[in-house]
Order: C-alpha cells, then structure tokens, then sequence
C-alpha cells in the first residue's frame, strides 16, 4: 500500500471594470494567471471572469457574486480561489467569510511561485521580506471575527487586539532584521561588480517576460548548463557567463530575473539589488517569445518595468526568440524588419546565432571610440588601461612614444583625448 499527496486545487477569477478595460482582455489575464497556477504546483479547476462598471470595494465582484461563487466553490470541492485582481484586506476578509475557504490574490501566488523557487540566500532573503511587506497590512483579516470584536466599547485592548498589536511589532522588527542583512548581501553585489568592472570585457544584461527563453539563450551562448524549462520564474538569481564573440572579443552575459504584467511593487523593491544588474550593464538584450499572441503586450510590459527601474536609457537590442514557432514568417521578418536593433532565432535549435552575435558586435562597437595614440613613456600604464578597457589593434614603441592603435570603452576616452594623433600617424 501507498498513499500518494492529493494535489491542491482552485478555481480562477478575474474582474474586468470600466477603468482596466481594454488593457488586457479576460482570457489573457486568466490563461496567465493558470500558467502561474500551474507553476506554484496547483491545479486549476475552473476559469471565471467578470465584468463590472467599477470595483466592489467590499467584495471586489459584488455580493451577489460572490455568493454565487460559493455555489460554485461547494460544487468543484475547491480548497482555494485565486483572484487575478490585488484584494484590499477588507476584500479578502469579507470574501474568507463568504466562500469559507482559502483567498489568495494574484501577489500572494507569484510572492509563493518565488518562495518556491528561491535557491541562493540572497533571493530568499527578498522572497521573504517581500512577503512580510505584503502581509504587514493584512494581518488584522487573519484572525477571526470574534477576535476581532473583542476591542469593542469597554474592552479595548482585549486579547484579539494585543495578539494583533503583538504580530505587527514582531513583523515590523523582522523586517528590519531582514532589510539590515539584504544591505550586507547589497554591499557584496556591489563590490562583486565593481570587480566584474575591472575586466576587460563589456557587460550585458538579458531582459524579458518571463519564460521567452533567456536562460536557454544564456546556455546557448555560453555553453553553461542553466536551468531552463517552460514554467514561469524559472530563473530568480542572476546568473553571469562569459560569452567568446566571433571577432575573438568577450562579454559578460547577465539573465535576470523574467518580467511578468503588474509584477507587485514589494517584489520589485525587495530584488531591487538583483535588478541592479540590469542598471548596471553596458547594454541590454531584450528577449522576446515571438510566439505568444501576447508578444507585443508582453513587450510593452518590459519596456514600462526598465523604465521604472530607470534602465530605460540603455542600448537595447530586441531578440525575437521561437522564431520557429511562429506561423507567418513573413509577418514576423516584417516586425523585424520595422524594430530597431532587432534580431530573430530559435535558441533551442541555435538559429539566427551568427546573426545575434553581428548584432552584439554592432552593439559593442556603438559603445567604443577607435583612437590613434602616441602615449609618453612616462605615462605608460595608460597603454594597459588601454588592454582593460577596451581592444588594442596594435601597439608600437618608438623613440618618440609609445603608439597605439585600439577600440577604447568611452569611460576612458576622455581621459586618453590629449594624446589623440591623427590615424595617418600610426
């Protein structure tokens, strides 16, 4: 004999009102939401979704509704509904009481997917502060109706009110806790890339939706062994290779964590020492799953987060990634075509590589000044920042100096002005 888990199941909903209409339509937002269902290992039993004039700000989709859904909750046998919309606290406490059973909201299931996912310290440190930011506010919907009324006239301070004003101190005090050692691991960020900086290698950053494949193009360029697969999240640390360009020339390659539409506030604040590395690269590869029907919503959602992180000013290259997958080649040659920097591939099948990589070099050279130099001896140790920060051609010590010829980062090329000669002098 064997007893095997049963798996936790739940019915879907999402409310469309006058103000979010035509941003994103129902079916979408609930295909989305069952992807991440599935992702956190949960079953979906049913998809609803409504429309309404405005929110309910009691029960999101009205009483009525939600009797209705309770109905509907009986009948499936569903130990859990998941709302595609945020739920104020008031709204997940009435719709607790009316459903009688467990309420998650669409922060609450990705803040799980990421919990689940989190592999280093430093990402488990931000799943968990980002939770505890989440839960700070709601924490007064956990305890019971009776609890709750026992601050009434005459008995303030009763013991559902000292348990509550008890939890948000311990709360409060862990999140400092948290934020104190998330610093220390930000310092550690930081001075790793201050080291990254001392090589002689450009930085880049791969940037997307979450599951276009950017891990599987890391691996692709790099020949690294990163996990890969369809489920949503699957990368939450960030990962830096080295990648050999054909020109003989290296980057460092980044992937980061998967963007994803209306990724929650908490979790942005809470990775944003993860998402650094996206400010702080040379340049940013943006990978797009050419084959969702919701590429170019998808697209938007990256271009508004970057801006958001303040990275939007950064060179962008678009890699329209599943090229095979895609039905109308000709259409997607045609967007192509019309979007600047961009590239198509198919990095399970490494297609378009070679077209990716003339793309990247186009990238680099964009970032770089060729100069003609006659370096003094006395001042020789610009000839090695010249080998650190950027390409040397070729170099040749005559009498007179030491002269130069290089692809020079522009950090550097400032410095290096004065002793400028014209090519013809090489």
């Amino acid at each position: 004999m064997h007893t095997t888990e049963k798996k936790e199941s739940a019915i879907l909903v999402a409310l469309e009102t006058d103000e979010n209409h035509g941003a994103d339509t129902l079916e979408a937002r609930l295909e989305e939401l069952a992807e991440l269902t599935a992702t956190a290992g949960v079953a979906v039993l049913d998809k609803i979704g409504q429309k309404r004039r405005q929110v309910d700000p009691a029960y999101l989709i009205g009483h009525g509704k939600a009797d209705e859904l309770f109905a509907q909750v009986r009948e499936a046998d569903a130990g859990l509904v998941i709302f595609d919309n945020d739920l104020s606290p008031t709204q997940q406490r009435n719709l607790g009481e009316t459903l009688k059973t467990r309420i998650i909201d669409r922060t609450q299931l990705i803040l799980d997917i990421f919990a689940q996912r989190a592999r280093t310290r430093e990402g488990k440190l931000q799943v968990e502060l980002a939770q505890l930011t989440y839960l700070l506010p709601r924490l007064g919907s956990l305890y019971t109706k009776f609890e709750r009324q026992q601050g009434g006239i005459g008995v303030r301070g009763g013991s559902g009110e000292t348990k509550l004003e008890t939890d948000r101190r311990k709360v409060r005090e862990h999140i400092t806790d948290l934020e104190r050692e998330l610093e220390e691991v930000r310092k550690q960020r930081r001075q790793q890339r201050a080291s990254r900086r001392n090589l002689p290698f450009p930085s880049a950053a791969l940037v997307g939706y979450t599951s276009a494949g950017k891990s599987t193009l890391l691996n692709t360029l790099s020949g690294s062994e990163v996990l890969a697969d369809r489920m949503l999240f699957s990368t939450l640390d960030p990962t830096t290779r080295r990648v050999v360009l054909p020109d003989g020339r290296a980057i460092l390659l980044t992937d980061t964590v998967g963007f994803i539409r209306s990724l929650p506030s908490d979790l942005v604040a809470a990775f944003r020492a993860t998402l650094e590395e996206l400010v702080e690269a040379d340049f940013l590869l943006h990978v797009v799953d050419a084959s969702s029907p919701e590429a170019d919503r998808h697209r938007d959602t990256v271009l508004e987060t970057l801006e958001f992180l303040g990275a939007s000013d950064k060179p962008v290259s678009t890699v329209f990634n599943k090229a095979d997958l895609v039905e109308d080649q000709y259409a997607l040659r045609a967007q192509v075509a019309s979007t600047p920097n961009a590239v198509y591939i198919a990095a399970t099948k490494r297609e378009g590589m070679a077209a990716l990589m003339d793309r990247i070099v186009a990238t680099i050279q964009s970032l770089v000044e060729t100069m003609a130099l006659a370096i003094p001896y006395s001042r020789s140790e610009l000839v090695a920042q010249c080998y650190e920060y950027g390409r040397v051609i070729t170099v040749d010590y005559r009498p007179d100096a030491i002269h130069v010829h290089a692809e020079i980062a522009r950090s550097l090329a400032g410095r290096l002005e004065e002793f400028r000669v014209p090519v013809e002098e090489q």
